[in-house]
């Protein structure tokens, strides 16, 4: 996990300066819509058992502003930069679970757009001693209200659930809310927290084989405020009925580590099979009756950490 899933590109200005000995300065205005944005939550609008509701995101009133600062000689390359972006809520009275305007929401008012961003350093380390062409690379991110560059797949608001066995009712479940802010009617908006890292060793055993080992760590974090606000909405409307240790907190963190190893027998034609572990890593605790979306039932279910291995077979041919 991390960094923007671009892959049908963004709409972007930018210019850069050349500095000479590999150095370059870079400022741009990017479009914001779907790539840089994950989900608003409006609190009055219920949300489901698995800590999630409908994207209260407003339109889009500023570009992001992006720059950066890069050094990239024959050792590798290093690279901060950094984005500002507006966030902004549509109005305090929306539809149910789906957050949709109707009629009379123009008149119940809206939280004023915030300011959010992310900072990125970035390390990229060529020719080390393993072999021609290896390589290692890190970076490491922080976010306010910006999520989107920590946590990323190709999807609006990429959230997380999981379900597992128990031994304390029907099945376990550990959720992961993803959003740029939260708010409540006639409040401001309240900033999600965010920061994570990457790293990869890619090892090429001769022309044709190669391997990548890789890993991540991401962790999202909500203010007290907006905490009390997320919890005092999830166990009044969803978690009613719970145990007497549960408790409610929606950090959460996620981690990976995976292998890779690819096999080119000719250009442009590319065979691999990979292997990851995910973890995930909630804050939750104790059980409570919910009722997730079908085909799971209406029944107890315990709060823990839920943990998967998943195999990827890929063949790609480019043209």
């Amino acid at each position: 996990m991390g960094g923007n899933n671009e892959d049908t590109g963004n709409n972007n200005i930018q210019y850069t300066a050349q500095l000479g000995n590999g150095l370059s300065v870079s400022a741009g205005l990017d479009d914001p819509v779907v790539w840089d944005r994950t989900s608003v939550y409006n609190l009055s609008t219920g949300l489901s058992a698995v800590g999630t509701t409908g994207n209260a995101y407003g339109g889009v009133h500023a570009p992001d502003i992006v720059g950066n600062v890069r050094i990239d000689q024959a050792w590798g390359l290093f690279q901060l930069s950094a984005a500002a972006h507006d966030v902004s809520a549509s109005y305090n009275t929306l539809n149910g679970s789906t957050a949709a305007p109707i009629a009379g929401s123009e008149t119940s008012g809206h939280p004023s757009d915030k300011w959010g961003g992310s900072v990125m350093a970035a390390l990229n380390i060529k020719n080390i001693p393993t072999g021609p062409g290896d390589d290692i690379k890190f970076d490491a991110t922080y976010a306010k209200g910006d999520t989107k560059n920590v946590i990323a797949t190709s999807s609006t608001s990429p959230s997380f659930a999981m379900f597992g066995s128990s031994n304390r009712g029907y099945q376990s479940i550990g959720f992961g809310a993803t959003n740029d802010a939260i708010y409540t009617p006639g409040g401001d908006l309240h900033l999600t927290g965010s920061y994570g890292f990457r790293g990869a060793f890619n090892h090429n055993w001769d022309p044709y084989w190669s391997s990548s080992l890789y890993g991540a760590g991401s962790f999202v974090r909500y203010d007290d405020v907006a905490k009390q606000a997320y919890c005092t909405a999830y166990t009044t409307k969803v978690a009613t009925v719970h145990s007497t240790d549960y408790s409610c907190n929606p950090d959460f963190n996620v981690y990976q580590v995976g292998l890779i190893t690819r096999w080119t027998p000719v250009k442009n034609l590319t065979f691999s099979a990979e292997v990851q572990y995910m973890r995930l890593d909630q804050s939750m605790t104790g059980t409570a009756t919910l009722t997730p979306s079908p085909p799971k039932p209406q029944a107890t279910y315990e709060f823990k950490d839920q943990d998967t291995v998943s195999l990827q077979i890929r063949a790609q041919r480019n043209f």
